[in-house]
């Protein structure tokens, strides 16, 4: 199992507007994370839908953290881009598993709640430099 490359972007993206503690216009977030316009600007359009950062137009425009990097966490920006995170399919509403009996479905939800719990304790605060407020 892995992220999909599109969260692992988010989560670049993220963690450099966290880093920088300012607005960023897109083509130098592109530039910094190594993720291609096209894409970065697909990511940015979804993290500014769910409130996660905050865009701004014009010739001054460019993108910030909607809120302090500690009350962002890692699992807000990846079911920002990839949707409520389940270890299976068959945790999702719109499946219709037809193994009704299956033992497994208790440890996956299990597993999901233990990778979701993980996934909000870890803010992207982490990502600000401890020196960053004397600059």
């Amino acid at each position: 199992m892995h992220m999909t490359l599109e969260a692992d972007y988010a989560v670049r993206i993220v963690e450099l507007l966290a880093a920088s503690g300012k607005k960023i216009d897109a083509g130098s977030i592109a530039e910094k994370t190594h993720v291609p316009l096209r894409f970065c600007l697909k990511i940015l359009r979804k993290l500014v839908e769910d409130g996660l950062i905050t865009s701004y137009k014009g010739a001054h425009g460019g993108y910030e953290l909607a809120r302090s990097p500690g009350d962002i966490t890692l699992r807000q920006v990846i079911e920002s881009v990839e949707g409520p995170y389940v270890l299976n399919r068959c945790q999702k509403g719109e499946y219709d598993c037809s193994h009704t009996a299956c033992r497994f479905h208790q440890i996956y939800a299990e597993i999901t709640e233990l990778v979701r719990a993980k996934l909000d304790s870890c803010t992207f605060a982490e990502a600000v430099p401890h020196d960053r407020s004397s600059t």
